[in-house]
Parts: structure tokens; C-alpha cells; sequence
């Protein structure tokens, strides 16, 4: 018998304590707030419009994904959790301090506890991709 690691027992912890406080859903997130967030966070390395000074250009995300959005590896990178191949092309990491409450993010049945500021950057990114 498997026993459960204590990574998946903190989310299910996580998941019943924010479930229970009436937390917004993925629904409520929206790109307004992941704008600002940007023009906060990001625009300093990745431009204003997202298509790159310092840092990679993140309106072609898509395009070099075959036409789909890398949502989860975007969140990733954001969070800090994705690593970047080159010792150059490190960006700070978001997800340290903290990205807001979490929304409950159902996929195939499971809902994980996600930061509410972490999706609507995400949601963001994704409306300006060409």
C-alpha cells in the first residue's frame, strides 16, 4: 500500500482550509488584475506589451508551443518552480513572497490550491500572445 506524501497531504490540508473560506474561483480570475501585475513585476525585463527588453519576448509563448499556451509551464517559471536552462536568463522568483490568495483549480476531477495573482498574470499573458 502507498502512503500518501506529505506534499499531498498539505495540499489536501490547504485545498479543506480554503474551500471552507469562500475563496473566488478560476472563474472570477480575469486579465485586469494580471496587467497590473505585469506592468508592477515585469515590464521592467519584458517590456511593457510583454515582447521583451531584457528578458524573453512573451507574446510569441504560443507560437513556439505549436499554437497552445504553456499555461502550467508558465506558472511554473512565475512561480519559481521552473528553472531556466541558461545561467544568464535567471528571473527573480515570484512565488517566495507569495501571490495572493488561493483559488481552487479543478482538472480531471482534483482541485489544487492555486495563487489567485499567479492566475491572473497567467491570464494575462495568455490574451496577449499573437
Amino acid at each position: 500500500m502507498r502512503t500518501p506524501s506529505l506534499l499531498a497531504f498539505g495540499l489536501m490540508t490547504i485545498s479543506a482550509c480554503v474551500t471552507e473560506n469562500a475563496t473566488p474561483t478560476e472563474a472570477d480570475i480575469d486579465a485586469t488584475r494580471g496587467a497590473a501585475l505585469f506592468a508592477q513585476d515585469c515590464a521592467a525585463c519584458h517590456g511593457a506589451m510583454g515582447t521583451g527588453v531584457i528578458g524573453p519576448d512573451l507574446t510569441t509563448l504560443s507560437s513556439r508551443n505549436g499554437g497552445a499556451f504553456p499555461r502550467d509551464r508558465v506558472m511554473a517559471t512565475i512561480d519559481g518552480l521552473g528553472r531556466h536552462e541558461e545561467a544568464g536568463g535567471v528571473m527573480p522568483e515570484f512565488g517566495a513572497n507569495g501571490l495572493g490568495p488561493t483559488v481552487i483549480v479543478e482538472h480531471d476531477g482534483l482541485g489544487t490550491p492555486v495563487p489567485a495573482d499567479l492566475l491572473a498574470l497567467t491570464a494575462f499573458l495568455e490574451e496577449i500572445q499573437r
